[in-house]
């Protein structure tokens, strides 16, 4: 496959990835600032660090989607930031995620600008996408 076909199939990738993220709701960050003001919110904010990784991120957009309609309890505010994509938003939303090592896809679980709960790539990794979307109902049950 030559470079400029390569090109092309990667933005395609990231372009359904992102359409993805936002179609179940999530508000897409990609400043610095943005995040900032969306993860200081008052409440329970939701982030998905969003990744073009094959399996991973084709079980956690899926699974972020069902947990979110179909869950009587959830975050006030759902957010993303794009890993590899918006990298300097990516390094900001991680800077509050304390304790936890770089992960993507990766869920975060936030109340006013303090982390409660997360969902690392290896626990997504693996998974069915309805054991991820347990986890993510559970986390809703016990934190919003």
């Amino acid at each position: 496959m030559s470079n400029m076909n390569f090109n092309f199939f990667m933005n395609d990738v990231v372009v359904t990835a992102r359409n993805e993220a936002k179609e179940a709701g999530f508000q897409e960050l990609t400043t610095p600032d943005e995040v900032d003001t969306a993860l200081t919110k008052e409440g329970t904010t939701l982030v998905l660090v969003n990744s073009v990784c094959g399996c991973a991120g084709g079980i956690a957009r899926p699974a972020a989607n069902y947990a979110l309609h179909k869950s009587e309890v959830k975050p006030e505010h759902t957010v993303t930031v794009f890993a590899g994509q918006d990298k300097e938003a990516t390094e900001k939303a991680r800077s509050y995620f304390t304790g936890y090592p770089p992960s993507s896809p990766s869920f975060a679980l936030l109340k006013d600008g303090k982390l409660l709960t997360m969902i690392e790539r290896h626990e997504i990794e693996g998974s069915e996408p309805i054991e991820v979307v347990e986890k993510l109902q559970a986390a809703f049950k016990e934190h919003c």
